[in-house]
């Protein structure tokens, strides 16, 4: 049996890229397996949603990028937070966390279980 895929909400895949991205500057294809490897095989990112979603980050100023050697011995362009993608995470991260601990309370409650 295939391991269960889960889709993301909307606007999580942004604040995912930039967590990775906050450990070490990476080029996108690396961003994809770091994001799948952490999340255990169930957060996988197509590129035809990781490369639109990083450009969308460049242009809002929270991601640069510069292309450099890749370990494969090709270019590859690699991506850092800016100061303004660091507070940008923060904040993300702070409200994904808020969102998160109220919904476990609501399942928690919905199932007789409440603490």
């Amino acid at each position: 049996m295939a391991s269960p895929k889960s889709d993301l909400p909307q606007g999580t895949l942004d604040m995912l890229i930039l967590q990775v991205v906050a450990l070490e500057p990476i080029h996108g294809y690396a961003i994809a397996q770091r994001i799948r490897q952490i999340s255990r095989d169930v957060v996988q990112v197509p590129q035809g949603s990781l490369y639109p979603a990083l450009h969308r980050l460049e242009n809002r100023k929270v991601l640069v990028a510069e292309w450099k050697q890749s370990e494969t011995g090709r270019d590859a362009k690699y991506y850092r937070l800016t100061p303004r993608g660091r507070a940008y995470l923060k904040s993300e991260a702070e409200s994904w966390e808020r969102l998160s601990g109220a919904i476990r309370l609501i399942l928690r409650e919905a199932r007789g279980t409440s603490r």
